[in-house]
């Protein structure tokens, strides 16, 4: 009898991966491609990396990330956008694509509200401005004071036109006073290189990008650019601690899809990659970098995108940013 009840149950699960795998094959396109719209070497390119091997395992289909960089994610954007909307194309989005790109770029060749299905909202951080070490600077009334006796000498990185770290620093600029130049590179991870190379003074970057240096002692902190504190670095002010409140800056990580990709597909894409979110592992690998999990539905991060839009709307015409 429990030899015949142990193949009974082992018969069982045969037919559950079975169907399963059946699923997966139904839903979801033989191979996915995630783009990436941004070079490697930041929390964008990480964060799919870090899960898509796990989802693929769930559904037993292949998926791939790749790079595809330029113009602060907009040439990774628009081709995603124009790719067949049958779930094999995804797109790692951030703040800066879905919610900025639209009012610093005359003509932008993607629609973020029409083109693109929501998936999932898969995590945020708060900017955070660093400097390098060799500024003599250890606070940001030092970093002004600094910057009017030395007027003209301040420079700060950003991922690209229109970034969230190029929407931080413009805005310092704005309520502080504090004299710098913009220098634009072509993603986080080069900007942030040349900040610890010291050919750019700073940058108000994404903290998951630069905490890694801070702890190192590489770059220094002088604030979060948000209201309240980072957990994960106590010591360092926020924005409202240093008399910036209005210095407030931070990113998502999504998914999306092309617009018309079926709810079907969309829907199962969202579970799947929520069921990854919630592995112990995978969590503490994103909380590590400073990173909230948010996993949230497809109609939560829609109107997630909606509202920072309207939000950012307004930031980028007091920055007076755009880009031909």
């Amino acid at each position: 009898m429990n030899k015949f009840v142990v193949a009974c149950n082992a018969l069982m699960s045969f037919f559950i991966f079975i169907s399963g795998d059946a699923l997966g094959r139904e839903l979801f396109p033989q191979t996915i491609v995630i783009t990436i719209p941004f070079p490697p070497g930041s929390t964008s390119d990480f964060i799919p990396r870090l899960i898509s091997p796990e989802v693929s395992r769930a559904i037993g289909n292949t998926i791939i990330s790749e790079n595809r960089p330029g113009a602060n994610g907009s040439l990774g954007a628009a081709k995603v956008a124009k790719s067949p909307a049958d779930g094999s194309a995804l797109l790692l989005a951030t703040t800066g694509v879905l919610a900025i790109n639209p009012w610093i770029y005359p003509k932008l060749s993607y629609n973020p509200e029409k083109d693109f299905e929501p998936v999932i909202n898969i995590a945020s951080t708060p900017n955070i401005l660093v400097i390098n070490p060799r500024i003599n600077a250890n606070n940001i009334r030092e970093l002004i004071a600094l910057s009017k006796s030395s007027p003209g000498t301040l420079t700060f990185a950003s991922a690209g036109n229109g970034s969230t770290s190029h929407l931080c620093g413009e805005s310092l600029k704005r309520y502080s006073g504090i004299d710098m130049t913009h220098i634009p590179y072509q993603g986080p991870a080069p900007a942030i290189q040349d900040v610890l190379g010291g050919q750019v003074s700073m940058i108000c970057d994404n903290f998951s990008n630069v905490i890694q240096y801070i702890r190192a002692g590489r770059l220094k902190g002088l604030f979060v650019a948000s209201k309240e504190r980072h957990p994960q670095a106590p010591d360092i002010p926020s924005a409202l601690d240093v008399g910036f409140p209005n210095v407030e800056a931070g990113i998502w990580y999504g998914i999306v899809a092309p617009a018309g990709t079926p709810q079907s597909t969309v829907n199962a894409l969202n579970a799947e990659f929520a069921k990854v979110l919630k592995d112990s592992a995978i969590r503490t690998k994103l909380e590590s970098l400073g990173l909230k999990i948010i996993a949230d539905k497809p109609q939560d991060f829609a109107a997630q995108i909606s509202r920072d839009s309207a939000r950012f709307q307004k930031d980028v015409k007091l920055s007076g940013i755009s880009v031909e």
